[in-house]
């Protein structure tokens, strides 16, 4: 009886994505510890445990736990904590506390910030784009500028919080750049997947129409609604009604032609804060964190840095240099223009380096459209986490004063 069930394990792909759900869970969390005690955010753990967990460390053993049978199991579990996770971050773009002053300088950091390294990436993608041409040269350069661009919300709130800055004015001031960063990423990198995935020549006006459609309905009228709605007493059927809606906002934008994360991430952003966001934040931040390690496991099994070959160091080098100096020109540049001293203006620049999971999340899109080949992905990925794992310690080496200068 023993064998036979130890047999029916083996091939019961269900069970052996139960399993293997549950190791990923824990390995991610042991990972999230030790990086913590380290000064690093516990995410940059659980996403070095889930690339640890492919073929870079393990080769042919990372077939064995994740079996090519519920890799599709698992890539349907981490798209929902990914969707999850999007519209949290939507609800946490609130920049109704900023100054004048503040909101002037986080828009020049913001605007800048982003077009530099846009800039910049798209010229990385000229020279990339003979090596890597797996898709055609204008959406592979408009890629590789989207993919400069992001700056990782959620990772930047937590270095904040674990330095003592989220309060202070430096911190508020970081926030409100990284937020206006990111919705300026988004809302480009929204522009390149229509680009990409748009077959004909009427195709992207299409999606365009029906992504502008979408966002103006999402504020017209389902934000009024939602206004509305949280008035009430919260109860605990909200939840799964909430739930309901992020999925099907998520399905709006990937029948239009987008992906899922921006109609997640759009609710969260138009979603009224009060009683109802604060009751459903904590249930759903509980359900992204077992969920997402999946997602980290799922890049990791398409991360192989030992394929890359010698030509990879240079492309890497090159990658991490652009990476850096498009976002340090482009944030120091704005905020020195609107007078911030200079220690703080590189503290900015650093702080909007920071990429960790928001950059994997651009990068699945790159790779599931095609537009990355799997070499390109893995040095993208390898960026994304030596750029994030040296915010903390570049920010102790500049020691920035936390009120501004008193500003």
């Amino acid at each position: 009886m023993l064998v036979e069930a130890f047999v029916y394990l083996r091939h019961d792909d269900a069970t052996r994505t139960l399993l293997a759900v549950a190791m990923v869970v824990v390995v991610a969390r042991l990972a999230g510890r030790l990086f913590e005690r380290l000064g690093q955010p516990p995410v940059i753990g659980e996403i070095v445990a889930g690339l640890a967990l492919g073929p870079t460390v393990l080769g042919a053993w990372s077939t064995t736990l994740f079996p090519l049978t519920i890799r599709p199991m698992l890539r349907v579990l981490a798209t929902l904590g990914l969707v999850l996770f999007m519209f949290l971050v939507g609800m946490e773009m609130d920049l109704g506390h900023l100054t004048d002053r503040r909101q002037r300088i986080s828009g020049a950091v913001a605007v800048a910030g982003t077009a530099t390294p846009f800039a910049l990436g798209v010229l990385l993608g000229l020279v990339l784009h003979s090596t890597h041409a797996h898709a055609a040269l204008v959406p592979f350069a408009l890629f590789m500028g989207a993919c400069m661009s992001i700056t990782a919300f959620p990772v930047l709130a937590r270095i904040l919080q674990e330095r003592g800055l989220y309060e202070t004015p430096l911190g508020t001031l970081a926030m409100a750049c990284a937020a206006g960063d990111d919705v300026l990423t988004w809302a480009t990198l929204a522009v390149v997947v229509a680009v990409a995935t748009s077959s004909a020549g009427w195709q992207l006006p299409w999606i365009c129409l029906l992504a502008v459609t979408f966002g103006a309905v999402m504020i017209l009228a389902v934000r009024p609604a939602l206004a509305r709605f949280s008035g009430k007493p919260a109860g605990p059927g909200d939840l799964p009604v909430v739930v309901v809606g992020i999925l099907v906002c998520a399905w709006a934008t990937s029948a239009m032609g987008l992906h899922e994360i921006f109609g997640a991430f759009l609710l969260g952003a138009v979603f009224p804060r009060g009683d109802l966001a604060g009751r459903a934040r904590a249930p759903l931040e509980a359900m992204a964190a077992i969920l997402l390690p999946i997602f980290f496991v799922t890049t990791g099994l398409n991360v192989d840095l030992g394929g890359v070959g010698r030509r990879g160091l240079w492309q890497f080098a090159l990658i991490l240099g652009v990476a850096c100096a498009g976002k340090l020109l482009g944030a120091v540049g704005g905020a020195r223009m609107l007078g911030l001293a200079a220690r703080e203006s590189l503290a900015l620049g650093v702080l909007m380096n920071t990429r960790g999971l928001t950059e994997l999340v651009v990068l699945n899109i790159g790779l599931s459209l095609g537009v990355l080949d799997r070499s390109l992905f893995s040095l993208l990925v390898l960026m994304a986490v030596v750029t994030t794992v040296a915010t903390a310690p570049l920010l102790g080496v500049i020691r920035p004063d936390p009120d501004l200068g008193g500003r």
